[in-house]
């Protein structure tokens, strides 16, 4: 993942969610759990202070006085933190815990109503933070009205460390709270996104021609994208048939016009012009031979689908034309060539010619060797290279096809003519390098067969024959999963086709 990508943002957009979430939640857990301690210990010295006030007395001399022993040891303890006091206001009386030591409450010189609970935050012995809690009650003795101020106060301290001993034993959860969201956002996210994968895969199946339109069993946010795209694919089949009507109106155009200027010709040949009319005619030709070509050029790039199989010079993924199943159709189609079928076929042609007749043709093909290619466009490419190997060679063609790595299958064309010179091989698979410009006749063949594997996917490489003449190698993509007719041929091997 990169930060471009959707799932890194949605998994970071989570995390941070998650994180923001569990922090507050830690900070609010922790705010609870001390308001929780402070009323437990505010209940606490409240019940101290009941105590406190239920066992005061008072001496022969009118004075009050607590000798009742609290069970808690911190109060003899000093500077321990808890501390009480109690305050005679009509007689001036100060009674404290031994804890106070020679400290004094300083509690606020306001007015309390009697029996009223106050809650102050005080400073107490040794910098102490101190939470007292304050009563203000009518006390009898005998005629007399007291009125006395009871205050118990705690160390805050106690309670920031029971926060900070709840925080510390709370934080190792809520990581592990965190890390189980973060896998389950993880999860979501991967299941919320995997239609969109499933959009790549049929994109993928569409290149690859196992499927025609992506079908329309999509999430409802996703389905509109899967329409578009199909009635993209639509528009494209429309424009690839109209540029097809127009293509064959233009050639239609062209070849009536050569065939006038053939006609032409023949009138100056017959007039005794020969040599005007031998001019003539090798235009005729030359023009008609480029004709042909670019009709094939136009042709298998079409078929290739410039939009859906990135254009010319793309991957065996062609969007080649199936058959009349229906535009919506789903799954493995039969598509593609077989190859077995179409040699056999393309031999037989050249067997017709005079100088096939004449040779010795030996195939070796598997009985099933199907390829990702349209039989039409297999035929003119296999039909260039025999023939360029019918014409130059003395007496034998040799095919072999074999299986490649993958789904490739590899089809080598040999003869025992005499071959290309090493320095015009390298010429010959580049790119744009025609050498029917250099000698007239020679090389169209080749140059058709380059444009057609640039089309689709396949690869095409040139060298010396183990017959001694030349041989053109084939790479060809092949298809692992089509549904082929049941007419392969019956033998793996034929020699001295007839």
């Amino acid at each position: 993942m990169t930060r471009r990508s959707l799932r890194f943002r949605l998994l970071l957009a989570a995390t941070l969610s998650i994180g923001l979430a569990l922090l507050a939640a830690g900070v609010g857990l922790t705010a609870l759990f001390e308001r929780h301690v402070e009323r437990r210990v505010a209940a606490q010295l409240d019940n101290t202070l009941g105590l406190i006030l239920g066992h005061v007395e008072t001496a022969s001399d009118g004075r009050i006085r607590f000798d009742l022993p609290l069970a808690d040891p911190r109060f003899q303890t000093p500077l321990s933190g808890l501390y009480w006091q109690l305050q005679d206001e009509v007689r001036p009386t100060l009674l404290r815990s031994r804890s106070l030591w020679d400290a004094v409450l300083d509690l606020p010189a306001d007015v309390l109503p009697d029996g009223t609970l106050h809650r102050h935050v005080l400073a107490g012995p040794a910098g102490q933070a101190l939470m007292v809690l304050e009563r203000a009650v009518i006390y009898r003795a005998g005629s007399e009205d007291r009125r006395l101020r009871v205050a118990v106060g705690l160390d805050r301290r106690e309670i920031v460390q029971a926060r900070v001993a709840f925080a510390a034993d709370m934080l190792p959860y809520l990581v592990l709270l965190g890390t189980v969201l973060v896998l389950a956002a993880w999860v979501q996210v991967r299941i919320g996104l995997a239609p969109l994968d499933a959009v790549r895969l049929g994109v993928r199946a569409i290149r690859a021609a196992e499927i025609r339109r992506l079908p329309a069993d999509y999430p409802d946010e996703v389905r509109p994208l899967a329409e578009e795209v199909n009635t993209l694919l639509d528009a494209q089949d429309q424009a690839i048939e109209r540029a097809r009507a127009w293509t064959a109106d233009l050639a239609h155009g062209l070849k009536t016009l050569l065939v006038v200027l053939a006609a032409d010709a023949e009138r100056l040949r017959a007039a005794g012009h020969l040599e005007l009319a031998e001019d003539l005619d090798s235009l005729a030709q030359t023009m008609r031979r480029r004709v042909d070509r670019e009709l094939i050029r136009a042709r298998v790039r079409a078929r290739s689908g410039a939009l859906v199989a990135g254009g010319p010079g793309a991957g065996p993924g062609a969007n080649v034309d199936p058959g009349p199943e229906s535009a919506r159709s789903r799954g493995p189609v039969a598509v593609g060539a077989d190859l077995a079928v179409t040699l056999g076929r393309v031999i037989r042609a050249l067997e017709r010619t005079p100088k096939g007749s004449l040779l010795d043709w030996e195939l070796d093909c598997p009985a099933a060797a199907p390829v990702t290619m349209p039989p039409e466009d297999l035929t003119e490419l296999l039909g260039n290279v025999l023939e360029n190997a019918c014409n130059w060679a003395a007496g034998r063609v040799g095919i072999r096809v074999v299986s490649g790595t993958g789904a490739r299958v590899l089809v080598r064309i040999e003869d025992d003519g005499p071959g290309v010179p090493d320095e015009w091989l390298k010429e010959l698979g580049s790119r744009g390098l025609r050498l029917d410009e250099r000698t007239q006749g020679s090389g169209l063949g080749l140059a058709i067969a380059q444009d057609i594997c640039d089309a689709y996917g396949a690869r095409i490489a040139f060298g010396r024959a183990a017959l001694g003449g030349f041989a053109v190698s084939l790479d060809l993509p092949g298809v692992q999963t089509v549904a082929l007719a049941q007419r392969q041929p019956p033998a793996a091997k034929r020699r001295g086709v007839r």
